[in-house]
């Protein structure tokens, strides 16, 4: 009997210390982070880049055990969406930068009798370098291994209300409707260069449109927030990124109390466990913070099983 199967699709992240390495080689060798034409100029990037980054990331993954969270997370959110589509389903993921890489579920899937594919890369707005880049790996290392079965993808998913209800559910752990009127939310999104957006990817405008739901929802559900905000992480070198960034914004908010969600995510990582958590716990507690507030990302919620669940639904 054939079968189908449902791929997730993330960035990954080192499954330990070593892998730190590969995990910077290989994000910087992708040609949708560094779009230079030459992929010998790449290369040379990416290997400088890798040289002068790999031991303070080391030292960055120290601090959340050793590893990134983003693989065990995955493993916990497979098993449940497994649970739910059911043995008639194959439930597997696949990393960019890190194992599991794409190769390897290939070839276990392979070996099974699989017409259909759905691909769902776990980026709730759509990216170039992350949706498209995953998208694209995906799809070349499955017809260089000989695959036939048909690929069905999604691109974006920040509009589905499950999803949504994942995230009101993560911030309403950290604070309730009655604190939340002490309080400002920032929705912070990872950065990319300016130039990215200028060459038309969309990713900007979708953060925009998905805050602006988000503040919808949370009005409704009585969440009344002082303000609510966007702002954006993770910038490195010298070029232009998205403003404004989140130091800025934390220096704005003068009621010094603010809860942060990380919209970029669906999974935590060490943007999301040391950036967020630890560093700019840092630079709130400098800036006179009374109290600052991390949320969860979705992870394996109940309500991104369904969502997940929902948007094979409506591939088929």
């Amino acid at each position: 009997m054939k079968k189908e199967a449902i791929v997730l699709l993330n960035m990954g992240g080192p499954n330990n210390l070593k892998e730190v390495e590969v995990f910077l080689t290989n994000m910087f060798n992708d040609k949708n982070i560094i779009t230079v034409k030459s992929s010998l100029l790449r290369s040379f990037i990416a290997k400088m880049i890798t040289f002068t980054r790999t031991e303070k990331s080391q030292e960055i993954y120290k601090q959340i055990g050793g590893k990134s969270p983003i693989v065990g997370h995955t493993k916990k959110l497979v098993q449940k969406l497994q649970a739910k589509v059911g043995e008639d389903v194959v439930v597997d993921f696949a990393m960019r930068y890190t194992p599991p890489f794409a190769s390897e579920v290939i070839e276990r899937l392979n070996k099974e009798d699989i017409e259909k594919i759905y691909l769902i890369p776990l980026y709730p707005q759509y990216s170039t370098t992350t949706t498209k880049s995953s998208l694209e790996d995906f799809e070349e290392q499955y017809h260089l291994r000989g695959g036939d079965a048909i690929l069905v993808e999604i691109k974006h998913f920040f509009q589905n209300f499950n999803y949504n209800r994942a995230i009101i559910q993560r911030i309403k752990e950290r604070i309730s409707e009655y604190e939340s009127t002490n309080f400002e939310i920032i929705f912070s999104a990872h950065g990319l260069p300016v130039k990215v957006i200028e060459r038309g990817d969309v990713y900007e405008r979708h953060v925009q449109k998905h805050v602006a739901l988000l503040k919808e929802m949370l009005q409704n559900e009585g969440m009344h927030f002082k303000d609510v905000h966007l702002a954006y992480q993770s910038k490195v070198g010298p070029m232009e990124w998205l403003k404004p960034s989140l130091e800025e914004k934390l220096k704005e908010i003068k009621s010094k109390k603010v809860v942060i969600f990380p919209i970029a995510f669906t999974i935590d990582n060490s943007e999301t466990d040391f950036e967020l958590d630890i560093e700019y716990r840092e630079v709130a507690e400098e800036l006179g913070f009374k109290d600052y507030r991390v949320c969860e990302c979705p992870n394996d919620s109940d309500f991104f099983v369904e969502t997940l669940f929902e948007l094979y639904e409506k591939m088929k």
